[in-house]
């Protein structure tokens, strides 16, 4: 028993840790609800600025146009997409569908990799 114990790290170094690409969908979905719900003060504050009225509206419109908080959208419209489908896909596990290795795998690469070619897509088409 004293062998297996002094095997064991001194410390967690998370840099060298190896996760599957389900634990990845996993963390990246806790991250982008964050970022969902630390937005959503500056949503509401944007929203009721451009309702104010005309000048409100050219404000925010402004604003918007900045390099950096194209960026910042980019960064918002991933943590959308990838929140929806990673919650639909975590919501058909719950229902017992795709819970076996491979369709589990398969899934989250659909999710990891869909969030981002989706947010891009979003982002060109309607943030540029």
């Amino acid at each position: 028993m004293k062998s297996q114990e002094q095997k064991r790290p001194v410390y967690l170094n998370l840099f060298k840790i190896h996760l599957p690409v389900t634990g990845y969908a996993s963390i990246a979905h806790r991250i982008s609800g964050a970022f969902l719900i630390l937005a959503l003060p500056v949503f509401l504050y944007l929203l009721e600025l451009s309702l104010a009225g005309p000048e409100g509206f050219a404000r925010v419109g402004a604003l918007l146009a900045h390099p950096v908080i194209k960026l910042v959208a980019l960064v918002l419209v991933w943590a959308i997409v990838h929140h929806f489908l990673a919650g639909i896909r975590f919501l058909l596990s719950d229902l017992h569908v795709g819970v076996a290795l491979a369709p589990a795998r398969a899934s989250a690469w659909v999710v990891n990799l869909g969030g981002v070619v989706l947010a891009f897509f979003v982002w060109g088409n309607w943030i540029l």
